[in-house]
């Protein structure tokens, strides 16, 4: 959960980043936040993705582990992403707007319901 939390709060936090180095042009203290995070819950990704394939392989991995895996997958990518974003607002480049951010936020939504909807009804 500490992952997924991270997943829906560093996108909503580089929105905030972004005006705050806009007013400043500078980091204050809204981008180290936002950095810290993203580099603490990628540990709590990682326990994540490895506890998730323990549990996999308990239930020999049927078909509905292989779906919430691809789900968890994608959220993966979507981690990455923010990451390089992260990493470029670091650097003061900020190439998003902010109703992409918003809308990028938002998609990581629909993989934790999927994720959610897989395991508790297992309908594979």
């Amino acid at each position: 959960m500490g992952w997924m939390t991270s997943i829906f709060a560093v996108p909503r936090a580089l929105i905030y980043w972004k005006r705050e180095f806009a007013r400043l042009n500078e980091d204050g203290p809204t981008g180290d936040l936002t950095f810290r995070l993203y580099r603490f819950s990628s540990g709590l990704g990682f326990i994540a993705i490895g506890t998730g394939l323990v549990l996999g392989w308990h239930w020999d991995f049927q078909t509905w582990v292989w779906v919430k895996l691809a789900l968890v997958a994608a959220l993966a990518v979507h981690y990455t992403m923010t990451g390089r974003m992260v990493l470029r607002a670091r650097k003061g480049v900020f190439l998003e707007s902010d109703r992409y951010l918003r809308i990028f936020n938002e998609v990581s939504v629909f993989g934790v319901i999927g994720i959610l909807w897989v395991v508790v009804t297992k309908p594979f």
